[in-house]
């Protein structure tokens, strides 16, 4: 066999492995504008962020979020429907592009796939009337507060509660809710999720947040290994951050502005 002809061959063999190899992993971003559409997973019934209105539209601020991101990149939009214990899943065998669907940032959940910068909160806070005055943890000291027990929320409150708060816990969120409609309780560190439901079962609580006890970092999933569509969501995230659209889109649906530290992290 002449010396040119191996080194056609040997050529040939490089170029096949060389487009084996770029075929075995294309590049996300590019998959998807090609595509023109991106696949986004959310559970559905995640209320504000995830619910569907009497008309069983899809509505809700991380759905908001989907869909500005979308018409942003000029993509078409297809909710790829989820439960919160599927979303890391969801990812890793391509079911969908990107999670967005209350994705708070963990160092468990880092470890798998990427997150993007910060775009929402997900809030412990704490409620109570209006014509109850307090603007911090000290003025605790001396009411009875309620929580529910084994959640994150009450394991917020026992770090930050004064000496003298007289803590209540019951066993669920239901009978905690039950307590706050009826007026036996009238403190609850919960979410503003439920402070809401509050409201709408006894208008006349007329609860609000009085302080937020910690702002989880929530954030757009996606698979790791994909720079270039990270950026461009980081990106897309701290330029709607700084223009106020996704200030917008949280106070529609969570009746607050988003905290300085969803705002920093996106600076």
């Amino acid at each position: 066999m002449s010396t040119s002809l191996i080194r056609r061959q040997l050529c040939l063999l490089l170029g096949a492995a060389a487009l084996g190899t770029g075929m075995a992993h294309a590049d996300q971003l590019d998959t998807i504008m090609a595509a023109k559409k991106i696949r986004v997973a959310i559970d559905m019934a995640v209320p504000p962020y995830s619910m569907k209105d009497d008309k069983l539209k899809l509505i809700g601020s991380d759905v908001a979020t989907a869909e500005l991101l979308a018409k942003d990149l000029g993509l078409e939009l297809e909710f790829v429907p989820t439960v919160l214990s599927n979303r890391v899943p969801f990812l890793q065998t391509g079911k969908a592009d990107i999670v967005v669907s209350v994705f708070a940032i963990t160092p468990e959940r880092a470890k798998v796939i990427d997150f993007s910068v910060p775009y929402a909160p997900v809030l412990v806070i704490v409620a109570a009337p209006k014509n109850i005055k307090i603007t911090g943890p000290a003025d605790l000291a001396g009411k009875k507060v309620i929580s529910t027990r084994g959640t994150t929320n009450d394991q917020e409150l026992t770090k930050i509660a004064p000496p003298g708060t007289q803590i209540t816990r019951f066993d669920d969120d239901a009978t905690s809710l039950t307590a706050m409609v009826s007026g036996q309780a009238d403190i609850w560190v919960t979410t503003p999720m439920l402070m809401r439901t509050v409201n709408e079962k006894n208008p006349s609580r007329q609860l609000e947040v009085k302080f937020t006890i910690k702002a989880n970092m929530a954030a757009v999933g996606m698979r790791k290994g994909e720079p270039r569509l990270k950026e461009k969501i980081d990106t897309w995230v701290r330029t709607n951050l700084k223009n106020g659209q996704l200030n917008a889109i949280y106070k529609k649906y969570h009746q607050m502005d988003l905290p300085a530290e969803v705002l920093n992290a996106g600076s």
